[in-house]
Formats: structure tokens, C-alpha cells, sequence
């Protein structure tokens, strides 16, 4: 859609110039002669707050959502597919007064103005609708607003913000005077698709009380109780002109007496006091922390926590604690890092919409929350940053310059969509996307030797397996390097070709493009050849060693022998621990549970060792890190390591769809390694309703009671006997064996 179906004849507006801070306040006014319905469509670059006759309708937010913006920051050499910009649409009926009222937009900052991407001075646009008895009135952004510097007056997105309070006056509400004000200045247009969105944005979820806990070498050190993101409010009690600083950190020393500054990531929060008593917030960035240090005359009420409003949509619970922390803390650290309408990797220091990270964990993500639309907006970014020359999937949607690798990056254009279909059903994603799909075959075959995937982008990263553990093999005499990854990039980037065209071949069945799959079949028996040749020992059946996972990638796409499985099977036995990165995690897990050896993948899920989920959760982590190593970790919120929760409720649960299905219309119910619990339970919330698995055990029989929601088949498969399920409750009785 084009700018003037949003905003009729709107001109974009702002300063002359860019200021340090890049912030405004831009005030227009309207006319409302009978109060009916009024509504608002605004836009603010890079983010805005919008007030009506004083009162903000969009607090706690940081809107639009994130996206391209426009075509000026491509990356070099690439011709991106598409830009967009999402419209916010308000009713504001309810702010509105008979006469005249005052609209004022406080707007910059985001990525709008971020140096790593920076597309030009901030500017807003909006278009008010008063609906009449008769007809319809707008009222429209031009240069008659007045415009004036904001409070905000230095900043960057991702570390700081500074509020000057010294010479501020409150200019939100219909009374103030600003006839001194300059006229605001046309701006450009954005050269943009502008769009409507359901996807959720963010909003406050929660007030968390705060504890003080010491004091620093500067100020009064506090702790809220969780790693979270959000901000702290604060009554500000200084004198005119004096400062205030707030020190943001994950983490604390041991003893207590200070912040760990090597989790603070950068994070402040200044303000300048005019002397006058306020309650200040952040208004345009947020802060990922557990505790914090107030430096100045100023008081902290309580944490806001904010995130995009996606509620939970799953249940678990059992008798084993690790797998308890395990589910909850990946809910936690996923919704701490979805903001803005993308997932991102971290919440502090890079806040991107990394397409490995986001790929990774979109199954367990689409298993636990109801995020059916927040992950397709996503999709549309990962469909817009396609380049338009070679099918290049850029490492990051919204494209922001990162690093990363082809395959396990870029194949976020295969799985995301995918994994919309297996959710809820809904071919129309693949066939939207099938095109960027063979493109970035194209792309991975142009970029491959002896027909393994060698190399990305020129100058950028080629990483496999990112984040693997610090760990020795003394009876290999292997030490893991600096990065902490042993596996051959080209192997792993290779694996993911072939799963990726093992599922087009799927995806072009289902959309009636069966023509297709015997292209797919064949490319993928060449990779795997090819991944064969170069990495499979014939004497012990083992790839790379058997080490971080290799064998489980070999198995996982069908190749190795009767050895390499087994090979794989002993060595996690005896090592009891993961000694995996992100994406090997992930296919260790389900390799195990698929190849019915549930009771090896929740050993290893349920570890106590040095690393794993235990050891955070014994040193008391709210949230899950970068690293296995917590004392090594950059970040102590990354939600990457989550992607097996999606099999507790897949295989520990039991809650499968049948072959060939989607939407979980057609379910086979079959509980794994219930000799490892007394107790479970857990459910989901399917298209169809929620699905509940639970069991207990009673002396020799264990209990089962599971619940089908309406239009679902289902049948119970255990102990090799197989039931018919009903809609609604069923309950099962089954004698243990001896």
C-alpha cells in the first residue's frame, strides 16, 4: 500500500537539521465538532511516543515495529527484495474533547539514526480522521506544525539515553504555548511499501518490586530478581542542574560490592535535573539487566518489564526441577528478546534479528507461545532482505551489518515458513515464499567447491556450529580454539543445504509442485555425497571424530553406518554432557528422541555436570546465556539454546503429528522416557484448541489422561499397545511390567 492510503495528503515533517540527539517535539492541532469515532494513523523515525491533549497513547512502546525502512541502506552490492514500514493505527476517541486539540510527537532515535545504519534525519507523518455525521475530515501533518527540541539529548540505541531536564518545558498538552517554535520543514518521503501489521507490539507485562542490596563505590546498587528487559522508574530528588546515572549490569561481584562490569554492556540511563521533582523512565530505548546502580539524588520505584505482548500458549510441569527451570527460564529469555516485531539473539548488545538463532528456536518458539503473528512479520523481513541478484539471505531481518554463515543462517527462508505450516496448517506461507526458497538454492550452489558450501558473502563470516563449549578431549588431544568450534564450517553449512532441500521437496509436494522434487531429491544425494567423501571415516564409522554432534548431523540426513549412530550413542553415555554449539544441541537431541532413545536425551537435558541447564540453574541464572560456560559468556540472555524445549512436548509429552499432517489436526499421542518421572504434565494450544498430555504413576499402573480438543484425531500409542482417543478427556490405565 502506498503512504497516501494511510495518510492522505500528509506531508513527512521535521527539522531543518540534525541536532546531537536527533530528537523532536513535533505539535499540530485539530478540529473535532462532535465526538463520534476519531482515528490516527502516525508514523515517528525511528521511534515515537504520541500525545493527545497531554496524554500518551502509546506508553511503554517503541513504535513503528522494525523494518527496512527504505532502499538507501542496502548492503554493498546486494539489491534487497523489499522495503516496508509498518503503520500504527490508534483509536483515540477516548483522549479527544469537543473544539480544538493538540496532537505532539516526541520522535528519533532507533535504528532509524543508529550508526551502523544510519537512512536519514528523523521525520514524522501523520493523519488524524474524525468521522462526522455525513462525512469524514483529516487532518493532516504540514508545515504548519510547530517544531522544537526534545529532552532527549543524547543517546544510542543499544547502550545509553540522557535527559536534560534543565531548560524543559512540558509542551505535550493543548495549553502550551508554542507560537516561538519554528514551522516544520517537508521532508523526503520514504520510498516504501506501507503496511498494517497484527503482529504485537511491545507493551508492559509487569511491574517487578526492587531490593536494594549494598551500597557501591558511587551509588545504592539494586535488584529487581530476574534478568529481564525493561527500565526502572525513578523519582528524581536532585537539585537543579545536578546529575543522575543509572548502571545497568546482568550481573554483580561475588561479594556483592559492586555491579560485574563485564555484563553492563554499556548501559546508562543519565538525567539532568531541573530541580522540580519528576518521574522519569526511558522513553526510546530498553535495557537487558537484573541489577542496577543508582548514582545521584534519585529514588527507583519498581522495574517495568517490557517485551512484545505474546502471550503463552503451553503448559509443562514435572517431578524433575532441571526440565521445570528448563521450560519456564526459555519462555522467559525468548520473550526478553522479542521486541520490535523480530526475535533477536540478545537484548543489549547487538538486539538483532539473527536468522540462525531465530530459525533454531522457531519450532519450540511456535510450541510454547502463541506467536503466529509476531513470526510472520518476521518472515516478511527475512523475505524482504533477500538480495534480489543472488538470493543471498542476509544474517540479520532487519538487515543490520552481522556476522554469521550460509546454511544454518540462511535457511531461516526455508524453515520459518515451514514451521508456520506444521503449526497452523496454512499452505499459503510456503507458496508465498517458495521463490525466495530456490533462490537461495541457487545461492548456496554458487557458493560451493567439490559440492560442499565453502563460502559466503565476500569479506563476511563463514561460521558452522557457533558457541560450542570450552571443553578437552584428553584421549583425542583436542583442545577447542578461541572459538570454541572443531567442526569444518563447510560440513555444517553443507548439512543444512540438504535438510533444507529434503524439506522443498516436501514443501513442493504440498503446493502442487511436484515437478520439483526429483530436482530436490537429486541435490540433495550430491551434497550428501559429497559430505560423505569428505568427512566419513570408514574404519570407525565416525565423522570428524564424533565429536560437538558431528555424527548426530550425519544421521540426522540419513548418512553414515550401522556404527555411526552407535559410535554417537556411547560417547554422549560416557561424556553425560553437552559438549555441543547451537545448532548441534538441537540435533543431538531430536536424533536421540527420534531414534527412541529418550532416556540418553534427557540425561543429557537434565545433567549436572559442569555445564548445561543445570549448572545455570544451580548458579542461579533467570535466564539462559551465549555460552555453556557462564563465566565466559559476553551475554546472560540468549535464547538459542532453547530450541529442544520444543521436544519436551513433541516426544516427553508425547504430542506428535502424524506424517504428512499440519496444524495438528491429526495427532499420535506417545509419552517418551516415562521411566525417568513419577509425574508430567504439559499442554499446548493448537488452531484446533488445546492439547494435554498427563501422567502419574500409582504403585504398578501408571495413569494417563490426555485431552483432544474438538475436530482433532488422535490415537495413544505406548508400551507397544495402541489406543483410539475421543474428543475431550480420555483416561488411560496401564499395568507396568516387572
Amino acid at each position: 500500500m502506498t503512504q497516501s492510503y494511510f495518510f492522505k495528503d500528509a506531508a513527512w515533517v521535521g527539522k531543518k537539521e540534525r541536532t546531537k540527539s536527533s530528537f523532536s517535539v513535533l505539535r499540530g492541532h485539530f478540529e473535532v465538532e462532535n465526538i463520534n469515532k476519531v482515528s490516527l494513523n502516525v508514523l515517528g523515525l525511528g521511534f515515537f511516543k504520541c500525545y493527545i491533549n497531554g496524554v500518551c497513547i502509546n506508553p511503554d512502546t517503541f513504535l513503528p515495529l522494525s523494518s527496512d525502512f527504505e532502499a538507501s541502506c542496502d548492503p554493498a552490492g546486494e539489491i534487497l527484495a523489499g522495503h516496508r514500514i509498518y503503520v500504527p493505527q490508534f483509536d483515540i476517541t477516548p483522549f479527544v474533547k469537543v473544539g480544538d486539540n493538540v496532537i505532539a510527537l516526541h520522535f528519533g532515535g532507533g535504528w532509524y539514526t543508529h550508526k551502523c545504519r544510519v537512512f536519514g534525519l528523523p521525520k514524522a507523518v501523520y493523519c488524524v480522521s474524525v468521522e462526522c455525521a455525513d462525512e469524514t475530515k483529516y487532518f493532516v501533518s504540514d508545515e504548519n506544525c510547530r517544531i522544537a527540541g526534545g529532552y532527549v539529548s543524547d543517546y544510542n540505541f543499544v547502550t545509553f539515553e540522557t535527559q536534560n531536564y534543565s531548560n524543559w518545558n512540558d509542551c505535550f498538552d493543548e495549553n502550551f504555548d508554542d507560537s516561538s517554535w519554528e514551522y516544520a520543514v517537508r521532508c523526503e518521503a520514504l520510498d516504501s511499501e506501507y503496511c498494517a501489521t497484527d503482529c504485537p507490539a511491545d507493551a508492559l507485562i509487569e511491574e517487578l518490586p526492587i531490593k536494594k542490596i549494598g551500597v557501591g563505590k558511587a551509588g545504592i546498587i539494586y535488584d529487581c530478581g530476574q534478568n529481564t528487559t525493561g527500565y526502572p522508574v525513578l523519582n528524581i530528588t536532585a537539585s537543579a542542574g545536578e546529575n543522575i546515572k543509572v548502571v545497568f549490569s546482568e550481573s554483580i561481584l561475588a561479594d556483592g560490592s559492586a555491579l560485574d562490569m563485564s555484563h553492563a554492556h554499556g548501559q546508562t540511563f543519565n538525567v539532568i535535573s531541573d530541580g522540580k521533582g519528576r518521574t522519569v523512565q526511558p522513553e526510546f530505548t530498553w535495557f537487558g539487566f537484573r541489577y542496577f546502580e543508582v548514582i545521584g539524588d534519585a529514588v527507583p520505584e519498581y522495574v517495568k518489564v517490557i517485551h512484545a505482548d505474546v502471550p503463552s500458549a503451553s503448559s509443562f510441569d514435572c517431578d524433575n526441577e532441571t526440565l521445570n527451570w528448563t521450560y519456564k527460564t526459555f519462555i522467559h529469555t525468548m520473550l526478553c528478546n522479542m521486541h520490535t516485531g523480530h526475535p533477536s539473539d540478545c537484548p543489549h548488545i547487538e538486539r538483532r534479528g539473527y536468522t540462525g538463532d531465530g530459525q533454531l528456536t522457531c519450532h519450540a518458539v511456535l510450541s510454547v507461545l502463541d506467536a503466529r503473528a509476531f513470526y510472520e512479520k518476521w518472515m516478511q523481513d527475512i523475505g524482504d532482505c533477500q538480495d534480489t541478484l543472488s538470493g543471498h539471505i542476509q544474517y540479520t531481518a532487519p538487515y543490520i551489518r552481522s556476522g554469521g554463515g550460509p546454511g544454518g543462517w540462511g535457511s531461516a527462508i526455508v524453515e520459518v515458513p515451514y514451521q508456520l505450516y506444521k503449526h497452523y496448517g496454512d499452505k499459503n506461507i510456503l507458496s508465498k515464499y517458495y521463490e525466495n526458497m530456490k533462490r537461495y538454492i541457487d545461492y548456496l550452489e554458487a557458493h560451493s567447491e567439490f559440492n560442499l558450501v565453502t563460502s559466503d558473502k565476500k569479506g563476511e563470516w563463514c561460521l558452522g556450529d557457533w558457541c560450542g563449549p570450552n571443553i578437552l578431549y584428553p584421549d583425542r588431544d583436542i583442545t577447542c580454539g578461541e572459538q570454541q568450534m572443531l567442526l569444518p564450517a563447510p560440513m555444517v553449512n553443507t548439512y543444512f543445504m540438504v535438510k533444507t532441500l529434503k524439506k522443498m521437496s516436501e514443501i513442493a509436494h504440498i503446493i502442487g509442485k511436484d515437478e520439483d522434487i526429483g530436482i530436490y531429491k537429486e541435490k540433495a544425494e550430491i551434497r550428501s555425497d559429497a559430505i560423505r567423501g569428505a568427512y566419513f571415516n570408514t574404519f570407525d564409522g565416525n565423522f570428524i571424530m564424533n565429536v560437538q554432534g558431528a555424527n548426530a548431523y550425519a544421521v540426522d540426513i540419513g548418512l553414515g553406518n550401522e556404527e555411526t549412530y552407535q559410535n554417537m550413542v556411547r560417547y554422549y553415555s560416557k561424556l553425560g554432557y553437552y559438549d555441543t554449539g547451537i545448532f548441534a544441541t538441537d540435533i543431538l537431541t531430536r536424533v536421540l528422541f527420534e531414534k527412541g532413545n529418550a532416556e540418553l536425551a534427557v540425561d543429557l537435558l537434565m545433567n549436572n555436570g559442569l555445564q548445561g541447564y543445570e549448572h545455570w540453574r544451580r548458579n542461579g541464572a533467570t535466564t539462559f546465556h551465549e555460552y555453556w560456560d557462564s563465566n565466559r559468556s559476553r551475554s546472560h540472555n540468549h535464547p538459542m539454546f532453547g530450541a529442544p524445549i520444543a521436544y519436551f512436548f513433541e516426544y516427553l509429552l508425547g504430542i506428535k503429528q502424524k506424517e504428512g499432517t499440519a496444524g495438528y489436526k491429526s495427532l499420535v499421542i506417545a509419552p517418551q522416557a516415562t521411566s525417568k518421572f513419577g509425574r508430567m504434565a504439559g499442554s499446548m494450544k493448537t488452531s484446533g484448541g488445546d492439547v494435554s498430555v498427563s501422567y502419574t504413576k500409582e504403585d504398578d499402573r501408571i495413569f494417563f489422561r490426555i485431552e483432544i480438543p474438538s475436530g482433532t484425531e488422535a490415537t495413544f500409542v505406548y508400551s507397544d499397545k495402541e489406543y483410539s482417543l475421543e474428543n475431550g478427556v480420555n483416561e488411560i490405565f496401564i499395568e507396568l511390567c516387572r
